[in-house]
């Protein structure tokens, strides 16, 4: 198992992309990997756009980034109400700051995009945000996955597989 000993946080809330929150959730744990998800409220049921229930561990506020490998921020329309915490944008902006891996999917790159850390970097999502990335100073890219540094995004449920496989090779080599 390549990622035995790491921990990862997953956000959650409602509306997200039932697949863009679970496969990678599962894809780690088969790796090996300790995976939380923290939601605005610990020990809360949400429920993803197609009505896959996923129940956080943690709140968002009770999170210590000292405490984990990594960081997923899933699609949907979960990110426009994940970026809203001061407690998200701070823990996004920490994980930057110490170079720790951020996943994000589709729409998660407005959960980077309020943490202000896309300056300068090559990314992609899905397209329908692409205007938004831009004007946050990234330069984005139409491709399943692009990596950049410890930041590895993608654009959608479809391009699950290139994006974890490449999200597992950053963070095993963390």
């Amino acid at each position: 198992m390549r990622l035995e000993g790491k921990k990862v946080i997953s956000l959650v809330h409602h509306e997200c992309e039932d697949l863009e929150l679970w496969y990678p959730i599962l894809r780690l744990r088969e790796e090996g990997a300790i995976v939380h998800l923290a939601g605005e409220v610990a020990n809360e049921t949400y429920i993803g756009k197609y009505g896959v229930p996923a129940e956080s561990d943690l709140a968002y506020g009770d999170v210590n980034p000292e405490d984990y490998d990594a960081i997923l921020v899933p699609g949907g329309w979960a990110p426009d109400k994940i970026r809203r915490f001061p407690e998200v944008i701070s823990l996004i902006q920490e994980m930057d700051a110490n170079e720790k891996p951020i996943g994000q999917i589709c729409h998660a790159g407005w959960v980077l995009i309020s943490a202000k850390i896309l300056q300068g970097k090559n990314v992609t999502s899905t397209p329908g945000i692409k205007d938004d990335m831009e004007n946050a100073g990234a330069n984005w890219y139409d491709e399943p996955v692009i990596t950049d540094g410890h930041l590895i995004s993608s654009r959608r449920p479809p391009d699950l597989p290139d994006y974890l496989r490449e999200f597992i090779n950053v963070l095993e080599g963390k």
